[in-house]
């Protein structure tokens, strides 16, 4: 295993040990009363132990290390912090220790069961993007679906932290933080980092202020992206596009703005419906024909209304084109249920989430998640590696799970910290 310590670890949090093999360096017997609190921070490793070594009760901490070598190695030996430690424990004895006081601490040899190692190693080395991929239909349903619920909180727990931290950004505005938000998530994840570095760089205040002319907004959007270069757009000099350049020269000028580079938008493998500029013309659209989106989304219910939100048709130059200058068959060029969908589990979900959140309003909270449970499953490779091994989820509220398990828990390797992970680990 790449770090053994964190083995011990789970050995000792889940008494995974041998029965009765708890015995320190001079022959004590040691019973495990409560092995503590957890701590992954600096400190000892669990907190607030109770045991007892012969016929002695001690309480306080518990630290763990491959051998008992690596107490000084670490400087635990000249650390007050570590004068609370009652048991050290190791897999491997090689010397006495003794804390800052120059007390000597008890230390006890934890053994790792064999079939526990063979486990853990099958699922850290496994090749496949999720380890345990082989061995989940064999699982409890209910133990995965129960599992599944918690990973879908966890991660909208994790989205809200990330939109506190706009919110300091932003002076709490909450209409910044969700236009900052969409914008990104216009970016359909290859180009989300650009669009939100174009949301950054052009402040939603500008795009209200020239609310009620699309041409306005769109003169915004495009010339902040680097979009209206002319070493770009040699060929495209319609008058459509120089009047959006003249506009944006006459705008960049008005409020100091610094455009993008456009060549920071990926276009390599991007089907032509999902060129950033056709991105962009839905995104100025829907931005001018709704005003303050998020009161908006504030007041919906329904999931269909949420849908609706996000229908605006972009202008009608983008009925014919894909990117400027290059005439395409004709089209509304509205956004697809699919990509309204991504909209509303990325952007809307979230919103609701932090919202009920920060005005300690639950009700905002159930209607985030009762919206995820409404719309299907979300289509990814993610989800189709998790489907391919027997885990079908019903709901987007299972696939967001899905995403949390596999990038928090099966990219990383954290099977010990993984409710699948421990089931499967602490089984023959």
């Amino acid at each position: 295993m790449p770090c053994k310590e964190e083995l011990l670890h789970y050995i000792w949090k889940f008494r995974l040990y041998p029965p009765d093999s708890l015995e320190t360096m001079d022959g004590r017997r040691v019973e495990v009363i409560d092995p503590g609190i957890h701590n992954l921070h600096a400190g000892p490793d669990f907190f607030n132990a109770k045991v007892k070594i012969g016929d002695e009760l001690w309480a306080g901490d518990i630290e763990i290390h491959r051998s008992s070598d690596e107490w000084e190695r670490h400087g635990h030996h000249t650390d007050k912090t570590y004068n609370s430690v009652i048991l050290h424990l190791s897999e491997r004895l090689n010397r006495i220790i003794k804390n800052e006081k120059g007390q000597q601490i008890p230390q006890c040899k934890l053994s790792v069961p064999d079939e526990i190692r063979k486990n853990a190693d099958y699922l850290i080395y496994s090749h496949s993007a999720v380890p345990c991929k082989d061995h989940l239909s064999s699982l409890p349903e209910v133990l995965i679906r129960s599992f599944l619920g918690r990973l879908a909180i966890e991660r909208l727990e994790r989205k809200t932290n990330d939109i506190f931290t706009h919110l300091d950004r932003f002076h709490q505005s909450w209409d910044e933080v969700f236009y900052v938000l969409l914008t990104r998530n216009f970016g359909f994840g290859l180009n989300s980092d650009t669009f939100e570095r174009l949301a950054l760089s052009l402040p939603f205040k500008c795009i209200r202020r020239h609310g009620d002319s699309l041409f306005q907004v769109e003169a915004l959007l495009f010339g902040q992206a680097g979009l209206l270069e002319e070493s770009g757009y040699r060929e495209g000099k319609s008058g459509y596009f120089l009047q959006l350049q003249n506009e944006y020269r006459f705008l960049r000028s008005k409020y100091s703005l610094t455009p993008l580079e456009g060549y920071l938008f990926k276009r390599m493998r991007v089907r032509p419906h999902s060129f950033p500029e056709i991105r962009i013309a839905q995104l100025a659209a829907l931005l001018q024909s709704s005003g303050r989106l998020f009161s908006l989304v504030l007041e919906q219910k329904e999931t269909d209304d949420w849908m609706s939100l996000f229908r605006a048709s972009p202008s009608l130059y983008w009925h014919t084109h894909y990117s400027f200058g290059k005439q395409s068959p004709e089209s509304d060029r509205q956004l697809g249920n699919t990509s309204r969908q991504i909209l509303l589990i990325n952007t809307v979900v979230p919103i609701l989430f932090a919202y009920g959140k920060k005005m300690s309003t639950e009700s905002y909270c159930d209607r985030a998640i009762h919206l995820l449970e409404s719309l299907g499953p979300e289509r990814n490779v993610i989800i189709s590696e998790f489907s391919d091994a027997g885990v079908i989820p019903r709901n987007s509220f299972e696939t967001q799970a899905l995403i949390q398990l596999r990038r928090v828990y099966c990219d990383t390797r954290k099977c010990l910290f993984c409710r699948i992970g421990h089931q499967l680990l602490s089984r023959n």
